[in-house]
């Protein structure tokens, strides 16, 4: 197995920037304090994959290996764990979820590995329970608990989702997820002002459960439609500045046009 000496003077530099001696920012900083860093950080990572820049990919992923590295060494510097347990741990998770590398488990497709993966988190979960009430605890962490609120509304109802599918709350088919969707939408339409709001969520909540069905990330696919929108507007855009016109000086005719070119140029050019 290859040894990762840059991984480890990396480790080493941070450790430098947080000693007593090191650098005022970085020994100031709090898990709190940095928080947003990771998400953000995350993000930008995503947009590189999306663009399909792999120079700027790597300069990401090294942001957020950075995040990773200096939350560890915050917490090393307060005695509650290493970046060497957080290796420990997912190395360890990841053996554990894969019974079919690592165990006797058979799987053939990505999606009997998707349901193995779901099944071992479950095992995982109930374990967590049973130790809880063996050491005399009454404190049990819900099935949704484990769901950060700080996910984006789809990410956070893909997950919900699935966790419901694991414990057995599920359609028998996909026509019955669909007439989820259509009974949600008919509550929407006849929904008070007040509940607007709360109504046109549950139409957006089973559509992602939809999306589960079909395999499709709702995350993904949402972000896919904005870049393509982003896209088509900036044709429509740039046809208004050729004519010394704003886009929205444009007639709607004249927009609709446009966008219908841009769809064009796009199913010529291979685009989706």
């Amino acid at each position: 197995m290859a040894a990762h000496p840059d991984f480890d003077a990396f480790v080493a530099t941070i450790a430098q920037l947080r000693a007593p001696d090191g650098c005022p920012w970085d020994r100031a900083q709090t898990h709190q304090s940095i928080a947003h860093n990771m998400i953000e950080e995350a993000y930008e990572a995503v947009d590189a994959i999306e663009a399909d820049d792999v120079k700027h990919l790597r300069e990401e992923l090294g942001d957020v290996l950075l995040q990773v590295v200096l939350q560890a060494q915050i917490a090393a510097d307060a005695g509650e764990f290493t970046i060497d347990d957080v290796c420990r741990d997912i190395n360890d998770k990841m053996v554990r979820r894969h019974p079919h590398i690592f165990g006797d488990v058979k799987a053939q497709s990505a999606d009997q590995v998707g349901d193995i993966w779901d099944q071992v988190k479950m095992e995982e979960r109930k374990a967590a329970a049973a130790s809880v009430s063996a050491a005399g605890q009454t404190e049990r962490k819900g099935l949704l608990d484990g769901v950060p609120t700080s996910f984006p509304a789809l990410m956070q109802a893909q997950k919900i989702s699935r966790k419901a599918v694991a414990a057995g709350f599920e359609w028998p088919d996909e026509e019955g997820v669909w007439e989820k969707v259509a009974e949600e939408v008919e509550e929407f339409k006849s929904a008070a002002p007040e509940d607007a709001e709360l109504e046109f969520g549950d139409v957006l909540f089973s559509l992602v459960n939809v999306a589960r069905w079909r395999g499709i990330d709702a995350e993904n696919a949402l972000r896919a439609t904005c870049a393509k929108f982003r896209r088509r507007w900036a044709f429509i855009e740039g046809a208004a500045w050729a004519q010394g016109k704003d886009a929205a000086d444009l007639t709607i005719d004249e927009q609709e046009a446009l966008w219908q070119e841009a769809k064009r140029r796009e199913r010529d050019g291979g685009q989706k």
